[in-house]
């Protein structure tokens, strides 16, 4: 790729918010601010010829692999990759593409959790029972 259509951190620059003061290439980072991560899960449909022992084995290497799953659906697993640079993870992805024998991978990213946890109710500072909801 040409140096002038790379981004800063392809070329090793410095990410903004990060403090040159300190560590070069350590992102600022507040005490209660969890380090970022990037993450995807990847739809896997194997090739016809490829046995799902080969995409086992790859991801056994592959650093990035957190997880997988066999699922019984139109795919035939899912595999989810954490990587701390984007460009990294996509690179994940193209691998697992290039070299897993995987004839079909589709990568949804993950942008953020949901929070799941029960909303308390700020009039009572109690939580709400599990029948109060909105009413839209």
């Amino acid at each position: 790729m040409s140096p002038w259509r790379m981004t800063r951190w392809e070329r090793g620059e410095p990410p903004p918010g990060t403090d040159t003061a300190s560590d070069p290439g350590e992102p600022v980072t507040g005490a209660d601010e969890p380090e970022r991560r990037h993450e995807a899960l990847v739809s896997v449909r194997l090739g016809p010829s490829a046995p799902g022992s080969h995409l086992v084995e790859y991801l056994r290497r592959e650093p990035c692999a957190v997880a997988a799953w066999w699922i019984a659906a139109d795919v035939d697993a899912v595999v989810r990759l954490s990587a701390d640079s984007i460009t990294v993870l996509h690179r994940a992805v193209a691998d697992l593409r290039l070299r897993a024998g995987v004839e079909v991978a589709e990568a949804n990213y993950i942008l953020r959790a949901l929070d799941l946890t029960r909303p308390t109710d700020p009039r009572t500072a109690k939580e709400s029972p599990a029948w109060v909801g909105s009413a839209a």
